[in-house]
């Protein structure tokens, strides 16, 4: 199992942030990426919303940096940690222009993207920004589709539903011979595409119990086992509700806990937040955390 860290300061989302992040910009940022590379983090993330209504921001929080940028930025300080998308809105964007975009951040980064998306639930902002909000989910499975196919290659082709191309050059492309794909989501039809078209699943917002009813469902269904069988078993990345705090003895042993409880259902990556005070205090946990949890798990 892998460690991944769910970046502090680009997202402020209600009672998931610590007062140092809000006035926190791209130093502490960059702390934190180079802390988590040298100690051997697996990936960093980013989320997209390109606006939130303001009687929204309460409960999603206000505040989302945009991940191309981000990571762009961020692929300058680091060499080993990877950057994962989480989540990119896919039907926000044609399949071109995110292979386009984020292939080029693969090329700079040197093959270190992780693409996570999803199918977006905001109708608000799918309106503002002209985006289709009741068909969206036929549209994200096409996408999907066309999005594996455009990240093949410089000339890609595709025909599908939605979505057909061919005839063009998308120069620079990715560098990774297979993008790693991950779909989010907290619902069975999330796991049921991430079955079908991605590499992993990466839901939110799910329990420990949530989850094992959801896998318990899925790993007798033939989808599961004839993945298994070509040798290409779902990702599970998964995030723990609780912020670890490893700063005391008791706080230790219950993110040893919640780690065996997620290797136990099969987790491939956990995704973790720390509690802190201060930015000094995060890098700690960081080091804590690589400490005592790397070899156990």
């Amino acid at each position: 199992m892998r460690f991944g860290l769910t970046s502090p300061v680009v997202t402020l989302t209600p009672r998931g942030h610590a007062p140092w992040e809000e006035d926190a910009g791209p130093d502490e940022l960059r702390r934190v990426a180079e802390a988590a590379d040298r100690l051997g983090y697996y990936h960093l993330t980013c989320s997209e919303h390109v606006g939130i209504p303001t009687d929204v921001a309460p409960l999603r929080g206000a505040r989302y940096y945009d991940p191309l940028s981000t990571f762009g930025f961020l692929a300058a300080f680091t060499e080993r940690i990877r950057l994962a998308t989480h989540v990119l809105v896919l039907p926000y964007h044609h399949p071109l222009e995110v292979a386009k975009r984020y292939g080029t951040l693969d090329r700079l980064s040197k093959g270190r993207l992780i693409l996570g998306l999803g199918v977006g639930s905001l109708e608000e902002e799918f309106r503002m920004i002209g985006a289709e909000f009741e068909n969206r989910g036929p549209l994200y499975e096409d996408a999907l589709r066309a999005l594996r196919a455009a990240l093949r290659g410089r000339q890609p082709s595709y025909a599908g539903t939605h979505f057909s191309f061919q005839g063009f050059t998308i120069d620079p492309c990715a560098v990774q011979e297979r993008v790693p794909l991950w779909l989010g989501g907290r619902t069975e039809r999330s796991l049921r595409r991430a079955l079908e078209f991605a590499d992993g699943w990466d839901p939110f917002g799910l329990g420990l119990d949530e989850l094992r009813v959801l896998l318990e469902r899925y790993q007798t269904k033939p989808a599961w086992r004839e993945r298994e069988e070509r040798g290409e078993p779902l990702e599970l990345i998964f995030q723990p509700q609780r912020a670890f705090d490893l700063t005391t003895s008791d706080g230790l042993e219950t993110a040893r806990r919640l780690c065996e409880g997620y290797a136990g259902l099969g987790a491939s990556v956990l995704s973790l937040r720390f509690k802190s005070a201060s930015l000094e205090q995060f890098v700690e946990q960081l080091e804590i955390c690589a400490a005592e949890l790397f070899s156990e798990f």
